[in-house]
């Protein structure tokens, strides 16, 4: 009987709960998704923007499926409700552990959390302000009396849904470097010694998150270094504070 063993009561209470927070979140990605999808096609053309920008002369996108306009508009608005229910995931993330955490715990994974939120928002808005503008004028300079470019709606969007993950997540490296050294994995030393290697990791892995892209790559690349540096930094002054 559940009742006569606390151990299998006190997790059935867990995970009761668990279930609860994760069904609140789908709940808010789904309403969130059928909000976006109301008013998609202003989402649609903010993503569009940057191509046009890059190419003046380029009035409008084509699809060549009958489907393709309505699946990419669709995951488009499901990409949108993921990205406006993070809050909420944080947030049910946090009431889920913070019975179990004391004050001063609490005070550091509420931090941990902005932190990391606002380190993902800005390498999102970097990719999207900096980044995707560059990237697109080079591609679209291809075109010529012989090419005509043609770019496909859900190729493009794909394109640059990749594009702003990559840097929201690269932007998480100073985090990383942080965490890894506040929890004992490596000792701030490490950074310093393997600089240059870790240096041609971040060119490998800016060639795979732009899928070999080059403008796109050396662009990421610039950025990962930058912000290595910075983890560096901050590593040896939370590893002088400690």
């Amino acid at each position: 009987m559940a009742g006569d063993n606390p151990l299998a009561e006190f997790f059935g209470e867990h995970l009761k709960e668990l279930r609860n927070r994760v069904l609140i979140v789908f709940v808010a990605i789904a309403l969130l998704s059928a909000v976006a999808y109301i008013f998609i096609e202003s989402i649609a053309f903010f993503f569009m923007a940057p191509i046009f920008r890059a190419a003046p002369d380029l009035s409008h996108l084509v699809y060549t499926h009958l489907t393709e306009a309505f699946i990419s508009y669709l995951k488009l608005a499901v990409l949108t409700g993921l990205a406006g229910s993070f809050p909420v995931l944080c947030y049910e993330v946090w009431m889920f552990i913070s019975p179990g955490l004391v004050r001063r715990e609490k005070q550091i994974a509420a931090l941990v959390t902005l932190l990391a939120s606002a380190l993902f928002v800005a390498g999102g808005a970097f990719a999207y302000f900096v980044a995707l503008p560059r990237i697109l004028a080079f591609l679209m300079a291809f075109s010529g009396p012989q090419l005509e470019p043609l770019p496909r709606l859900d190729l493009y969007l794909t394109f640059v849904a990749r594009t702003i993950l990559a840097f929201g997540l690269a932007f998480e490296i100073p985090f990383l470097m942080v965490a890894s050294q506040r929890t004992g994995l490596v000792h701030g030393r490490y950074f310093r010694e393997k600089r240059w290697l870790s240096y041609a990791a971040m060119l490998m892995l800016a060639f795979l998150l732009t899928a070999g892209e080059v403008v796109g790559a050396l662009l990421l690349a610039v950025p990962l270094v930058l912000l290595f540096e910075t983890g560096v930094l901050l590593s040896r002054l939370v590893g002088a504070k400690s």
